[in-house]
């Protein structure tokens, strides 16, 4: 495949290199020349639906790239260079958070708007949004299509995606309109009308997608200990982070003991996650000067749970997260690596992943035979497949790591800490982030991708898969733990 993309590029070399000193239309031959052999190229190719994901986000990152690094982008008027715009876009895309700059201070309205509509675009994937303009204007949706929208869905089969797909969008629509105007109460006394209302729909956009993006400029530290604008936002992360299957189920059986076992594990395993990391927040930080010490019993409730909701994929803070200790950092890169759960706008190696593991491991413990949960039995297919997410999200996080040591200044506490965020897309950082040399810049904002697409789905992507042997090896017998 590469070869021949290699070949179309280079065969007409010597033109291209003549083009650049010829006429504008002489440019504009070429490149349609090469735009329509790309195009034939592409359309001779099998594109399975998580190579079409994969691509499409990839694509979508490019698109909000060039557009971010336009002058009208930025408060100054000067183009903020492309790796800089390329790691934004990735970050809004990937729902994540990170930034290299200040949004509220660097990036004028044109920006945020190109922001907020990749994070909206990225949070409920590219493929639904296509799929509602098709609507829109009367196309049919292929079979093809349908596959891949099954694919980014997380759906056991293709009936009634159509149909899921619009629910998605208008639940979606709703519980951030519901969400704006929750924080508007607040932020339209104190910021006037036009701007609060501004601040209300991007920051709940931004809370419901997972993403954290912020135009406050501190995130919510000056709003620590408000309670509207803490349980909203959060809320709406929760909510964003259990997934639109989840969701679904609720709203269609409406009791717990009715649910499917996925949104059961999905809700079990969360609150586990959000009151664990909430206690164990509280304990190590009630003493710390620079975090919690100095507000009141109430208040440091609120912001331990606040960063513990957060840490689930969400980059927005109340407190200094550089301040925090060493101890509650490593607290949050569990929570970050764990994630939300599948289906949803969150990334980690989400929730039912992590529970399948702990349930597989404490089967082995007690000797039993059957991995099993809420009278039903979890299959050996699923337990492979939660292995395998788990230890390529493993081995990425520590391989960026490591790597971010040969070219990065900070401990590695920090280092591990901003890989973690990425491959989450949290958004949460200690202070790399800006500080991040070119280098580093590229290689989070790879980590960002392939956290928002997913490990397995661009194993699946690209590899290509074997045909199934016809006989199978005599068992062998190997000795472990």
């Amino acid at each position: 495949m590469f070869k021949r993309l290699i070949i179309l590029f280079l065969l007409p070399k010597n033109i291209a290199r003549e083009s650049f000193k010829t006429t504008i239309l002489e440019n504009i031959c070429y490149g349609g020349f090469i735009v329509v052999r790309l195009y034939k190229y592409l359309r001779n190719i099998q594109l399975n639906p998580p190579r079409v994901l994969a691509l499409g986000f990839g694509a979508l990152i490019l698109l909000g790239a060039i557009l971010l690094n336009l002058p009208i982008a930025s408060k100054s008027g000067e183009s903020i260079g492309f790796i800089n715009s390329l790691f934004t876009s990735a970050s809004a895309v990937c729902v994540t958070g990170l930034v290299v700059v200040n949004t509220a201070e660097y990036w004028s309205l044109f920006g945020q708007i190109v922001i907020i509509s990749l994070i909206q675009m990225g949070g409920l994937g590219f493929m639904t949004m296509a799929t509602i303009v098709a609507m829109l204007m009367g196309k049919k949706i292929s079979l093809k299509e349908r596959l891949v929208i099954k694919e980014q869905l997380n759906r056991d089969n293709i009936s009634g995606l159509v149909k899921l797909t619009r629910y998605v969008v208008f639940s979606t629509l709703l519980i951030e309109l519901i969400g704006t105007i929750l924080l508007s109460t607040r932020f339209i006394p104190l910021y006037g009308f036009v701007t609060g209302l501004w601040y209300s729909v991007f920051h709940s956009i931004s809370a419901f997608c997972n993403a954290g993006f912020d135009i406050l400029g501190e995130s919510i530290s000056p709003f620590v200990g408000d309670f509207i604008i803490n349980i909203t936002i959060a809320s709406l992360i929760i909510i964003g982070g259990l997934g639109f299957n989840v969701y679904i189920d609720i709203s269609q059986k409406k009791s717990f003991k009715k649910l499917h076992l996925h949104s059961k594990l999905v809700i079990v395993i969360t609150l586990v996650l959000i009151f664990s990391g909430m206690f164990l927040i509280l304990l190590v930080e009630w003493n710390n000067p620079d975090t919690l010490a100095h507000l009141s019993t109430g208040d440091k409730l609120l912001a331990s749970f606040f960063q513990s909701v957060i840490a689930r994929t969400a980059g927005f803070n109340s407190v200094d997260i550089s301040k925090l200790y060493d101890t509650t950092g490593f607290i949050l890169i569990i929570l970050m690596y764990i994630g939300g759960s599948p289906g949803s706008t969150a990334g980690g190696i989400k929730t039912t992943t992590f529970g399948t593991i702990i349930l597989t491991t404490l089967t082995v413990v007690r000797g039993n035979k059957d991995v099993s949960v809420f009278n039903r039995r979890i299959s050996q297919d699923v337990i492979n497949r939660a292995l395998a997410i788990a230890t390529i999200g493993l081995a990425l996080i520590l391989t960026v790591s490591l790597l971010l040591t040969l070219t990065e200044e900070g401990n590695f506490l920090d280092l591990l800490f901003e890989t973690t965020s990425a491959f989450g897309t949290v958004g949460l950082t200690r202070g790399i982030t800006p500080n991040l040399s070119n280098f580093g810049k590229i290689i989070i904002s790879i980590t960002m991708y392939l956290g928002r697409v997913g490990p397995l789905t661009m194993a699946f992507a690209f590899y290509q898969k074997q045909k199934q042997p016809l006989y199978r090896h005599c068992e062998g017998n190997i000795i472990v733990g």
